[in-house]
């Protein structure tokens, strides 16, 4: 298991490319699931800098707050509540690059501006999801979506 991470500047896709092989020495051969989600959101934390970086686990009819990186945050999520629950409804990713025009946003902290949102499949089935928030505007795209669908697959339940 590797002690630091080697951060690489510049380059986003670069970035995750060096990111991914780390990330996934991290989880290896380690079977506990909270362990391994805290340390994917200290990794990407760490690397990208973002403001807030966590999972969200389904529990019964909510979204519940697990491990993440940032300030304080909402603990609960109704299903097709805010960007993660629009996520977790629809089994799909979201791009949003301004917050403040997605209907229903839930606005855990004014300082988040953009957002993406991916779900966190088990047999097709949506057991969680990642939240990524930036204090900046647009600042997610399809390569942030390309590579964290690569992180997210290094799960194992």
């Amino acid at each position: 298991m590797a002690d630091d991470l080697q951060i690489v500047k510049g380059d986003k896709t670069e970035q995750y490319q060096n990111l991914i092989p780390q990330i996934k020495s991290l989880l290896f051969g380690e079977p506990d699931l909270i362990a391994n989600l805290a340390n994917i959101t200290a990794a990407l934390k760490e690397q990208f800098g973002w403001f807030w970086v966590g999972f969200y686990i389904v529990k019964e009819d909510e979204l519940v707050l697990g491990p993440f990186q940032g300030p304080v945050a909402c603990t609960r999520i109704k299903k097709g509540r805010g960007v993660c629950g629009s996520s977790w409804d629809k089994a799909a990713t979201l791009i949003v690059p301004d917050v403040e025009k997605f209907p229903g946003h839930i606005a855990c902290s004014s300082i988040s501006k953009s957002e993406i949102v991916l779900p966190v499949l088990k047999n097709g089935i949506v057991w969680g999801v990642l939240d990524v928030d930036s204090e900046l505007l647009n600042q997610f795209d399809q390569i942030d979506q390309f590579y964290l669908e690569q992180i997210l697959a290094l799960i194992e339940l």
